[in-house]
């Protein structure tokens, strides 16, 4: 938070909040807030602000910091006795900042003596306020291309999907696989869920690097990141050849770009519009487009002779084009195509024609509300390898009744498929035979397919499976086969009709987490305390479970969180207290459950609300 009016309205009085309850804010920007300061101690400065205290945090204190860089640069709590001496210094200099550290700490693992003494030497010559500097050095390491990469993703790219930046990137030829791992190892970026993240003050150092590009004049950098800054340089032909990316939105619905503003753009790789529409004859121009996202796209575009002939991926949301759009030509013209991604595009009835896009890598049809027919070309598609089909959360999508079926019907076509999602479908009544045929398939979602009954029993032939996602479904029981996805550490059967599992269940020896939440299952099979790898156990609200956890329970040493709440277990084993890694234990609501053995000292949470339990102390220890 940085700007006084957001504080006001999420925050702006104390009565707006139950009794007792603490609002905690993280800012940079001191500014907007009160500016009396009273010194408390030498950890906390307070700023009093109408009902609220803020607290300034300092840095930390040098033996954590120390933790903290050797974690990074020697996967220690401390440093060898060789560097002690050096670890200490480099520590000092960085200012017990954490960031610093760790991306310092990233920087130095695994390097010489020399390349250590060399960083701190550079550190020396740093101001100590000065934190963008010395987490420049890390960047100043780095690759042309993998420089490339960072500056993209702290201007642009935070929040993408990492696979659809690593085609863009991959057709620049900057070697993502190498350059991602690279800014992974060093600290620099982190991916979370599979999208891209970056510190505020690394996203900060990377706009910086490009602001100094040159400070006048914009139009002379290479990216452009504010949307009133991008427009103006376009709007007033003040474009060069150095700007490879833009950032053009929140445009009125009638605003038009001109083919003469887009002439100045040569280099011009990455593009993200909200509304407008190209006017004019667009003639190799864009010509080395390789990323075009376009939400509110026009549902004709006034422009000509445009090709976009190096589009290397293609995200269309919240438009209302049809499948008539007059630039499905200019956008599907090679097979440099990897990535076409469509979302709540609410006017469009039919996907376009696939025939052109042999390459094509990643397919996402997501909340397209009158979708009623997929190209039957792309079950020739031999190089895709992810496929999400997805209606409206909550609201089955109806309108693809016919097409989703014949869809999976001939799926086994898709050689390469490696994830398949098709969730929120009623028309989804069976899968096909033919899916056993991906062999490569290491993710199945049907979430919410909720006339699902049942699965064939060539799924067993899916031995690269890793997760299997059956939520919401009208799955009854799974076949026998289940237990040859050998490779399997995903199993979520949640809100189901399951009432049995079957006993090759215990062959799923790397299976990490079953959920079966919500089901009809009445016991587990004996299979399923072989699972030594199992971390995660959920069967909770199953009415009609009940009887005793057997001792076996102590063979799952991995696990971590066990959920029994709402079920009629009337027993734990004593043999619990071996579960050395168990972390969360939930048994709310289990009436028929009078006591507890001793439990494990690993407990961290215990969960027993309006149960009848009588704990007797002295033989009860969580440990926090």
């Amino acid at each position: 938070m940085s700007k006084r009016d957001q504080l006001m309205k999420l925050a702006g009085e104390s009565s707006w909040f139950g009794s007792g309850s603490r609002i905690i804010i993280t800012t940079r920007n001191t500014e907007f807030l009160a500016p009396e300061t009273d010194t408390l101690d030498d950890n906390i400065v307070p700023m009093h602000h109408r009902d609220f205290s803020f607290y300034e945090m300092k840095e930390l204190q040098f033996h954590h910091a120390l933790q903290l860089f050797s974690k990074h640069s020697f996967e220690s709590d401390s440093p060898p006795h060789d560097y002690i001496k050096i670890s200490r210094e480099i520590v000092e200099t960085t200012g017990g900042l954490p960031l610093a550290l760790e991306v310092l700490g990233s920087l130095l693992y695994s390097k010489g003596k020399k390349t250590w003494k060399d960083t701190l030497k550079k550190l020396k010559e740093v101001p100590n306020q000065d934190v963008q500097k010395k987490l420049l050095i890390s960047y100043e390491n780095l690759e042309y291309e993998q420089q490339q990469i960072f500056l993209d993703i702290a201007c642009h790219c935070i929040g993408e999907e990492r696979i659809s930046a690593y085609y863009m990137w991959k057709a620049c030829d900057f070697f993502p696989n190498t350059g991602v791992r690279v800014l992974i190892h060093l600290s620099l970026i982190k991916l979370k869920h599979d999208r891209l993240w970056m510190h505020d003050q690394l996203r900060d150092l990377g706009r910086e690097i490009v602001r100094r590009e040159c400070f006048i004049v914009p139009g002379k950098r290479s990216r452009l990141w504010h949307p009133t800054v991008a427009l103006e340089v376009v709007q007033n032909n003040l474009g060069t050849e150095n700007i490879v990316a833009l950032k053009l939105t929140r445009l009125a619905d009638g605003h038009n770009f001109t083919s003469g503003e887009f002439s100045r753009l040569p280099s011009l790789r990455f593009l993200e519009l909200d509304g407008g529409n190209f006017v004019g004859d667009f003639k190799n121009l864009l010509s080395k487009l390789t990323w075009l996202s376009w939400r509110h796209c026009p549902s004709k575009l006034h422009a000509t002779g445009l090709c976009l002939r190096n589009l290397a991926v293609l995200k269309l949301l919240e438009s209302n084009i049809t499948e008539d759009w007059n630039g499905w030509g200019a956008c599907m013209v090679n097979d440099k195509l990897k990535v076409i991604y469509l979302a709540s595009c609410n006017y469009l009835k039919r996907t376009p024609d696939f025939s052109k896009c042999m390459n094509l890598k990643n397919l996402v049809l997501k909340d397209c509300a009158r979708l009623e027919e997929i190209d039957s070309f792309i079950n020739q598609l031999g190089r895709l390898k992810y496929l999400e089909i997805k209606g409206k959360d909550h609201l089955p999508q109806r309108n693809i009744l016919l097409t989703v079926p014949l869809l999976l019907d001939s799926i086994g076509g898709l050689k390469s498929l490696s994830m398949l999602k098709v969730e929120y479908h009623d028309g989804v009544r069976k899968l096909p035979h033919s899916i056993g045929e991906l062999l490569g398939l290491k993710h199945l979602s049907l979430h919410s397919c909720c006339n699902l009954r049942e699965l064939p029993d060539s799924i067993g032939k899916l031995r690269s499976l890793l997760h299997l996602d059956l939520k919401h479904t009208g799955v009854s029981a799974l076949p026998d086969s289940i237990g040859r996805l050998e490779s399997l550490l995903r199993l979520i059967l949640s809100h189901t009709q399951i009432a049995e599992l079957p006993r090759s269940i215990g062959n799923l020896k790397r299976l990490e987490l079953m959920h079966l939440s919500y089901t009809k299952i009445r016991e587990l099979p004996k299979g399923i305390w072989t699972l030594e790898n199992l971390e995660e156990l959920l069967v909770n609200v199953c009415n009609n479970f009940e009887g005793e956890i057997p001792s076996e329970i102590a063979r799952l040493s991995q696990l971590k969180i066990l959920d029994l709440s709402w079920t009629k277990v009337s027993r734990l084993p004593m043999t619990i207290n071996r579960l050395f890694n168990l972390g969360v234990l939930e048994i709310r609501s289990c009436t028929r459950l009078q006591s507890l053995p001793d439990l494990p000292t690993s407990l961290t949470d215990l969960h027993l609300a309006s149960s009848s339990l009588q704990l007797n102390e002295d033989k009860f220890y969580i440990q926090t």
